[in-house]
């Protein structure tokens, strides 16, 4: 190790390590964040994948959960340049017919356009905006008992019911087609117990603060959070890829923001047998193969409500995407896979030249899939949308071996740091009092291998942080 004597270094500036660092240089420490790519942001990273002029957003597009985080909200962001803007519809679901489901700005508009549905969705959500504030940091946060009991008690019960349970409160195509768009953001089979969660918060989300994108890409948020990181006293180098402890400056404290696999490869020698056996069987889900597309003009979608939405779930009924998830998950490629989409340049004119348009899309593959589903992907957009094909003028792809290779945190292509399952929904990464200490003193993890999960909000990173100033400092935030 060098002689240069830091409080804590941070390895890795995804959101998750930027929050953790942001938070303990807020406390008056020295932190360094160390990045492995020439590029800070992790999953927040945006360039120029197509053609001269098009901006694309390489890993995350659209972020509810950035604009909703308890913590980044605490943070003057937008005195470091991060600006949002904000679809017409946070979200639209097309189907075969021609109409489209939506999930609106309010309760009420999405309530009413689902027909039949309407109570039942206002009685699903409703509850859950009245609660949201209360029970939000908690929520996002490891298991502990909650500060609104009776709250966290109304949210659990629907959210640790598998969402194809749960959409048995709703009649109508439209609301089970938006619904299953929401849970299979949990990235598994919509059977599963506690996918309903990750549709709840999605939806509670639109409703209290809307799905923004960033103007500009994905990667301006991470230049805000480094910005305010700096601005306040802390550093950060890039280039600097850690493969061992000895690599390391000396520090109090190391926070790794990397998943399992990286944290054993790195580290491993220092932990007890039953963390290094806790972490070595913990389990990564489906990848992603993902398509950038540099467009002529907007994508044609037939429902007009769609041509008004930043973010299009592509799956049609509930039925057909239930089964896209559940193939995905056995290790099978659907013919017709859930895709889900984002078309940045219709609400930010600095993604395209005047006139052109991007967009972006994935879909979910088995875990460490080399299969090309480019054209699966591009047959389900035109098959809402005839005549997409026509105005693409390049295309970027990624596989999922390319994806890791871009973030290794994405391993097998897993955007989700691992799976969210109730497995692994509590014990994320491993068993212990608290899931961000190793049993190696000093060396703790804040990734979206820890609680909360996957999704831009830093609050891993956060909650990290706390526990690492509590043991280490002795400093309670």
């Amino acid at each position: 190790m060098s002689s240069t004597e830091f409080d804590a270094v941070v390895v890795g500036s995804g959101p998750n390590g930027l929050a953790a660092a942001i938070a303990m240089q807020q406390q008056g420490l020295s932190v360094l964040i160390i990045e492995g790519k020439a590029e800070i942001g992790g999953g927040l990273r945006s360039a120029g994948l197509t053609l001269p002029g098009f901006v694309h957003d390489v890993c995350s597009a659209v972020h509810p959960l950035a604009i909703g985080s308890p913590f980044f909200n605490t943070l003057p962001l937008q005195d470091h340049g991060l600006i949002y803007a904000f679809p017409d519809l946070a979200a639209a679901h097309p189907f075969d017919d021609g109409t489209a489901a939506v999930l609106g700005g309010s309760i009420e508009e999405t309530a009413k356009l689902l027909g039949k549905d309407e109570q039942a969705y206002l009685k699903l959500i409703g509850p859950l905006l009245r609660d949201w504030p209360d029970i939000a940091d908690d929520v996002l946060g490891p298991l502990h008992f909650p500060k609104h009991p009776l709250a966290m008690a109304r949210f659990g019960l629907n959210a640790l019911t598998s969402a194809t349970y749960l959409a048995r409160r709703f009649k109508t195509k439209a609301a089970k087609g938006l619904w299953a768009g929401m849970a299979a953001h949990a990235i598994q089979p919509l059977s599963n117990l506690s996918t309903s969660a990750i549709g709840l918060v999605l939806m509670a989300a639109a409703h209290l603060k809307g799905w923004p994108i960033p103007v500009g890409g994905s990667k301006e948020i991470a230049n805000a959070l480094s910005s305010y990181f700096i601005a306040i006293g802390g550093r950060i180098e890039t280039g600097r890829y850690i493969k061992s402890l000895e690599e390391l400056p000396a520090a109090k404290a190391v926070l790794f923001d990397v998943t399992p696999k990286q944290l054993l490869q790195i580290a491993g020698h220092k932990f007890s047998s039953v963390y290094k056996w806790q972490l070595e069987r913990y389990r990564y889900g489906m990848g992603v193969f993902k398509v950038d597309w540099a467009l002529d003009a907007p994508i044609p979608f037939t429902a007009a409500e769609a041509r008004r939405a930043g973010t299009v779930h592509i799956g049609n009924t509930i039925e057909e995407i239930s089964l896209s998830e559940k193939l995905s998950w056995q290790g099978k490629h659907a013919e017709k896979p859930f895709v889900l989409l984002a078309q940045q340049s219709l609400f930010d004119d600095t993604r395209a030249p005047e006139g052109k348009h991007t967009a972006w899309a994935y879909c979910h593959v088995p875990n460490g899939s080399q299969k090309d589903m480019t054209t699966a992907i591009e047959q389900q957009v035109e098959r809402f949308a005839p005549g997409f094909r026509e105005r693409i003028l390049a295309r970027h792809t990624m596989n999922t071996a390319q994806v890791e290779d871009y973030n290794p945190n994405y391993i097998g292509g897993d955007i989700n740091g691992g799976v969210i399952d109730l497995g692994q929904i509590f014990t994320r990464p491993a068993l212990r009092s608290s899931p961000y200490r190793t049993s190696a003193k000093g060396l703790y993890i804040c990734s979206s291998s820890t609680p909360p999960g996957g999704g831009v909000h830093g609050m891993c990173g956060y909650h990290a942080a706390k526990r690492t100033l509590k043991d280490i400092f002795s400093i309670s935030i």
